[in-house]
C-alpha cells in the first residue's frame, strides 16, 4: 500500500480513503534540511519499517506489517551523538531517549517510518512515526498522526513493501 500525506490539506490518502491527519507544529521541511527537535515534518518518500503497539490497550487487526508489543521500558534514542541515535532502545538509556510507553494514547500504535535510518545521520531528525492523533488533531513534534479508528482501518493494508510519501 502506498500512503500519500498532503501537508497542505492535512489529508492522508490510502486505500481509496481520505483521512484527516496532524503534522509537525512548525510545518514541514525537505528531509535533508530537517534538524533534531525542529518540530517539522520531513518531506519525502519513506519505507514503512515495522510497527509497535500497546498490547494492554489495542487488539491489532490482521496486518502484513510486522508489529512488536511495547513494554514499559521501551524508548527511542533522540541523542544525535549516541550510537543508538534514531533507534529503538531500552530505558533507562545512557543518552536522551523518548519514552514510548505513555499515559497518553498517542503511542498506542506506532508505525515506524524509514526516515534518517540507513544510516542515521546525527542531528538530521529522529522518531518520525505515524501514530495516533491527539484530541482535535493538535500538531505533532514532526510525526504524522491520525485518529485511532483510522489507524485500525489502515493497518490491514500495510505490508513490508508499504511506503509513505509526505508532500
Amino acid at each position: 500500500m502506498k500512503i500519500l500525506v498532503n501537508t497542505q490539506t492535512q489529508l492522508l490518502q490510502a486505500g481509496g480513503r481520505d483521512i484527516r491527519c496532524a503534522i509537525g507544529k512548525n510545518g514541514c521541511v525537505p528531509a535533508a534540511k530537517g534538524r533534531e527537535g525542529d518540530g517539522k515534518t520531513p518531506l519525502g518518500c519513506y519505507p514503512i519499517r515495522f510497527g509497535l503497539y500497546r498490547p494492554d490497550r489495542i487488539s491489532l487487526p490482521a496486518t502484513g506489517l510486522v508489529f512488536h508489543a511495547l513494554e514499559p521500558e521501551d524508548g527511542w534514542c533522540d541523542a544525535p551523538d549516541d550510537p543508538a541515535y534514531n533507534r529503538f532502545v531500552r530505558l533507562p538509556h545512557a543518552a536522551s531517549a523518548e519514552k514510548l510507553w505513555r499515559e497518553s494514547p498517542v503511542y498506542d500504535v506506532i508505525v515506524i517510518l524509514g526516515h534518517n535510518d540507513s544510516p542515521a545521520v546525527p542531528g538530521l531528525g529522529s522518531a518520525i512515526f505515524l501514530h495516533i492523533a491527539r484530541d482535535n488533531y493538535q500538531p505533532t513534534e514532526g510525526c504524522v498522526a491520525i485518529a485511532r479508528e483510522d489507524m485500525l482501518a489502515l493497518l490491514p493494508g500495510l505490508t513490508a513493501h508499504s511506503r509513505m510519501d509526505i508532500v
